[in-house]
């Protein structure tokens, strides 16, 4: 295959298993969300690091622990960049259990527009006429929403919102690489294994499900390889076309908020459909950028 075609082929495995363990957690009870989160941690951790090690990607790690040594203002901005992504990963294992799924996969679908926003608020980014179009239609949703239940879902807002702060510390300090994320979630371990282990019923609740042994472990192995599949997938293609695959996600988990006997009422059509068009809107735009340019007529 080609380096194109395997990165496509690694960026829907990815989603796909992202999907995956979406549903997945719906097995693992009765571990609650905080269990399950912990557990995910403690088991990924490990095996990025030996990915990193395989790949010969160790060296950002190396590189970013000199830096704690010669910049001290990172023992402040690594534990800041980690908690902001540990709410991230903690929501997205908490919400299938708690029936928040759906919520969370509009916030999935928002954060595209949501970056764009900070493009253009935050380093002047300018707006194409069809960015433009689909803030103005993502913004109806939100306002709908608003008039509808009189605020906005808090688990939605977390994600949209959440991620855009994540990625800009991460850029402004310079650990937007596979060392600053390694970093990041080592330093949830200890919080991790709390969760895991610290916090009652503890391995007590595998006495109640032995059946936990095996599949806990298993969403492990799932969460290290889709996320290995997406590094690789970065490294293989065009930056255009990996963020265009990165839509494929959100459609997956609102499938499988569906799949757990979630439903979009009818008053929340004017909520999801102009989402959803907005997204339309900037995978269009996408496609159009990513077509070759035509050869003058001889």
């Amino acid at each position: 295959m080609t380096p194109t075609t395997q990165g496509v082929a690694l960026s829907v495995l990815a989603s796909t298993l992202f999907g995956v363990m979406y549903y997945y957690t719906s097995w693992l009870s009765p571990l609650d969300g905080e269990q399950i989160f912990g557990w995910r941690m403690l088991l990924t951790v490990p095996l990025m690091a030996a990915f990193l090690l395989a790949g010969g990607d160790w060296q950002l790690v190396r590189a970013t622990r000199h830096r704690l040594r010669t910049e001290p203002l990172l023992w402040l901005v690594l534990p800041l960049s980690a908690a902001l992504l540990g709410v991230q990963l903690w929501l997205f294992l908490w919400a299938p259990p708690n029936g928040r799924a759906l919520d969370v996969s509009l916030g999935y679908f928002m954060l595209p527009l949501a970056m764009v926003l900070t493009g253009r608020l935050v380093y002047g980014e300018r707006l194409t006429p069809l960015q433009r179009l689909a803030v103005l239609c993502a913004g109806t949703g939100v306002l709908h929403e608003l008039w509808r239940v009189g605020s906005f879902s808090w688990t939605a807002a977390v994600v949209a919102l959440g991620y855009p702060l994540y990625f800009m510390l991460r850029r402004r300090y310079r650990t937007d690489h596979l060392g600053g994320l390694w970093f990041d979630m080592l330093l949830m371990l200890p919080l991790a294994a709390w969760f895991a282990l610290g916090v009652a019923p503890g391995l007590d609740v595998y006495a109640q499900r032995p059946a936990l042994w095996g599949l806990v472990p298993v969403m492990g192995l799932i969460s290290t390889t889709a996320l290995v599949s997406y590094i690789l997938s970065s490294r293989l293609l065009p930056l255009g076309l990996f963020g265009l695959l990165g839509y494929v996600e959100p459609v997956l988990l609102v499938g499988v908020a569906l799949l757990l006997g979630e439903r979009i009422a009818p008053t929340q059509w004017w909520t999801y459909g102009p989402v959803w068009l907005a997204v339309g809107l900037l995978v269009l735009e996408g496609l159009l950028k990513l077509r070759p340019d035509r050869a003058p007529a001889s």
